[in-house]
C-alpha cells in the first residue's frame, strides 16, 4: 500500500470515527435546540435520515481506501449497511435505557434505515466512478 493511499485510508477512518462519536452524543444528550437550515426547518426523521446516509457514506469511504482491491465492493457495502443499521437500533435502546429524557422511537430507526438505504443505493450506483477514483488516488 502506498503512502498516499494510507492516508486517504487513515483520513477517511478518523473523519468515520469522529462522526460515529458525534451521531452518538448527540443521540444521548438532552436536545433543547431546533435545527434550521438557511430558513428550512428540516424534520427529525430527515435528520436521522441524513446523519445515517452520511455515517454509511463516511465509513463505505473508508473500506473503499482501506482494501487494496475492488472485488468486495458489494459484499462489504451490505456489512456497512448492516452495521449502520445495529448501529441505529442500538442508539434507540441506549436512548431507552440509559436515559430518562429521551425516549426511543421506531419512526427513528425507519428513518437512519432510509439513510442507509439511500448510501447503498449511492453506492451500487456509483461504483464505477469509484472504482475509478480510487485508482486516481493509488
Amino acid at each position: 500500500m502506498n503512502i498516499r493511499k494510507l492516508l486517504v485510508a487513515r483520513i477517511t477512518l478518523f473523519f468515520a470515527l469522529l462522526y460515529t462519536g458525534a451521531i452518538t452524543y448527540f443521540s444521548l444528550i438532552v436536545m433543547d435546540f431546533k435545527v434550521s437550515v438557511a430558513g428550512f426547518d428540516p424534520t427529525d426523521k430527515m435528520l436521522h435520515a441524513g446523519a445515517y446516509l452520511f455515517l454509511a457514506f463516511l465509513w463505505k469511504l473508508f473500506f473503499v481506501f482501506h482494501k487494496a482491491d475492488f472485488k468486495r465492493y458489494t459484499s462489504n457495502l451490505l456489512w456497512v449497511a448492516l452495521a449502520c443499521f445495529l448501529f441505529g437500533m442500538l442508539i434507540e435502546v441506549l436512548q431507552g435505557t440509559l436515559t430518562s429524557y429521551r425516549t426511543p422511537d421506531w419512526w427513528d430507526v425507519l428513518a437512519n434505515s432510509t439513510g442507509v438505504v439511500l448510501a447503498v443505493i449511492f453506492f451500487t450506483v456509483m461504483a464505477p466512478t469509484v472504482k475509478k477514483l480510487k485508482q486516481k488516488v493509488a
